[in-house]
C-alpha cells in the first residue's frame, strides 16, 4: 500500500514483492481486502499500543476517563490521514462503499483489540458495558473521520490535527452527558 500509495494491487503483485508463493498469501488471507483490513487495523491500532502509556493519571478515574484520556493522547490523525489517502480518499465525494467497509472493518478490529485490553485492565468489569463503551467510542471515531475529511481535506497539519481534537472533546461530551444534551453543537470547522 505504501508502494502503490493506495490498495490497487493484485494478489500475484503482493506475492512477488513479498517474495511468497502466491498459495501463501492466500494461506494466511482469504482476499485481498483481508490483508487491507488487517494492514489498516494494524495503523489504527496504534490507539491500543499506547493505551498503557496514556492511562488516566488518576488511580480512580473511571474506564470512560481512561478510554477519553488515551483517545486525546494518541496521535489518531498521523494514522487516519494516511488510511484516507491510501483507501483513494482524496475529494470530498464519500468513500467507496467497498472503502467505507474497509475502514469499518478496521475499526471493528480495533474496537475488539482495544475491549480485550480494558478486560484485561479490568477484570472484574462486566464485559458488555466494556464493549459498549469501547463500541461506541470508536463508533464514533470512526462517524468523526467523515466530519474531520470534510472540513481539512484530510491533511495531517496543526490545523488539521485542531479540528480533530475539537471533534474529539466534542464525542466525548456527547458520550458523557448524552448525545443531543449539550446544547447547540459548536459551528463546524472549516
Amino acid at each position: 500500500m505504501r508502494e502503490t500509495g493506495g490498495t490497487s494491487f493484485s494478489v500475484d503483485e503482493l506475492a512477488h514483492r513479498a517474495d511468497v508463493s502466491r498459495r501463501t498469501v492466500f494461506n494466511h488471507f482469504e482476499s485481498l481486502d483481508e490483508i487491507v483490513i488487517t494492514v489498516c487495523g494494524d495503523i489504527l491500532g496504534t490507539v491500543v499500543d499506547s493505551f498503557e502509556s496514556h492511562t488516566a493519571p488518576d488511580a480512580d478515574a473511571t474506564m470512560f476517563d481512561e478510554l477519553a484520556h488515551a483517545l486525546r493522547a494518541t496521535d489518531l490523525v498521523t494514522p487516519i490521514a494516511y488510511l484516507t489517502r491510501v483507501l483513494g480518499k482524496d475529494s470530498d465525494d464519500a468513500l467507496t462503499p467497498r472503502h467505507a467497509a474497509l475502514i469499518g472493518r478496521a475499526f471493528t478490529e480495533v474496537s475488539g483489540r482495544m475491549s480485550a485490553e480494558m478486560m484485561r485492565r479490568h477484570p472484574d468489569a462486566d464485559e458488555l458495558d466494556v464493549r459498549l463503551l469501547v463500541g461506541s467510542l470508536m463508533s464514533g471515531a470512526l462517524v468523526l473521520h467523515g466530519y474531520w475529511h470534510q472540513a481539512t481535506g484530510g491533511g495531517d497539519d496543526d490545523r488539521s490535527r485542531q479540528v480533530w481534537a475539537d471533534l474529539v472533546e466534542r464525542l466525548l461530551a456527547a458520550a458523557r452527558t448524552g448525545y443531543g444534551a449539550t446544547g447547540a453543537p459548536p459551528p463546524t470547522p472549516h
